[in-house]
């Protein structure tokens, strides 16, 4: 995971926590969470490249919506990232003062 980037590891969290969405439900929830529109051009090539990377997959809803799911690979990443970020991100390690 530690090649993609901030942009990609969004795209595969919001896919993580959803059923199977399609592009636009993707597209909702990223603007929901950037607070500014995410053209197509940028989101598209963006999940192809989770795809081509192996860490998702594409299928067909039908012939003009496609379905985005993590494979077994995008998991582990996500389960490896939590486990790295754990270390740092404990709540004994951050000061409440």
């Amino acid at each position: 995971m530690h090649d993609l980037t901030a942009f990609q590891r969004d795209c595969l969290y919001v896919i993580a926590g959803l059923d199977k969405p399609h592009g636009l439900a993707l597209k909702d929830e990223l603007e929901a969470y950037y607070e500014k529109e995410i053209h197509h051009g940028r989101l598209y090539p963006n999940l192809d490249a989770l795809v081509e990377k192996g860490l998702v997959e594409k299928g067909e809803i039908n012939q003009r919506t496609n379905f985005y799911a993590l494979t077994r690979r995008g998991q582990r990443e996500i389960d490896a990232r939590r486990e790295w970020e754990a270390k740092y991100l404990e709540e004994d390690v951050i000061p409440t003062d």
